[in-house]
């Protein structure tokens, strides 16, 4: 089977995705496939390097783990069921703190802290579509990183509805409720990204 013989109009169950052997990668947004950008280029996997490093340094002995993309986030909304589940992501980073929640295919469930890194082509999916996606399913933090403006954005999670911050610039620094005493310098974050 190649990517070409899945009817795009078709609503797909995670028990779909997970016979799939194509190559390309993909996620499924409420049961419709995105395809995943060509890989990252060199600025998003610098990104994704140092904030992993800063996040994993952080959380030292802390029950949280960081997990580094591919890896899957299956987001049920009635059953756990993998022919019920219609929504599989794979985030840039993200941080699980309920151990209950990870398996050998990734995680099941909502992970607390979820950090997208922008890339030229998929800014509408990660600002619209995973935006709403997060935000309904009770993802606590959703950071959001452009590469090519140099700015970083929080949302928190209050109430059921996402609060977000201005955008972060260099000079300024990211600091999460969810993880106390964290704290991320974005002047050196994005030092060294012109390209």
């Amino acid at each position: 089977m190649t990517l070409a013989d899945l009817d795009i109009n078709k609503k797909y169950s995670y028990a779909d995705y997970f016979k799939w052997t194509f190559p390309e990668r993909v996620e499924l947004l409420d049961g419709k496939i995105h395809v995943m950008s060509p890989s990252p280029g060199t600025a998003h996997q610098i990104l994704v390097k140092k904030i992993c490093v800063s996040l994993y340094n952080f959380l030292g002995n802390k029950p949280c783990e960081v997990f580094i993309a591919p890896f899957d986030v299956r987001l049920p909304r009635k059953s756990a069921d993998d022919k019920e589940i219609f929504t599989v992501l794979q985030p840039d980073l993200c941080i699980v703190c309920d151990p209950s929640k990870i398996d050998a295919r990734g995680c099941l469930g909502s992970p607390d802290l979820v950090v997208e890194i922008l890339s030229p082509g998929n800014n509408a999916k990660e600002l619209k579509n995973k935006f709403n996606i997060y935000e309904e399913a009770g993802v606590k933090e959703y950071w959001i990183v452009s590469p090519q403006d140099h700015t970083f954005t929080v949302n928190i999670l209050a109430d059921g509805k996402y609060i977000t911050s201005r955008p972060k610039v260099e000079g300024d620094y990211i600091t999460s409720t969810l993880l106390p005493g964290f704290s991320l310098d974005l002047a050196k974050l994005f030092e060294g990204i012109n390209f």
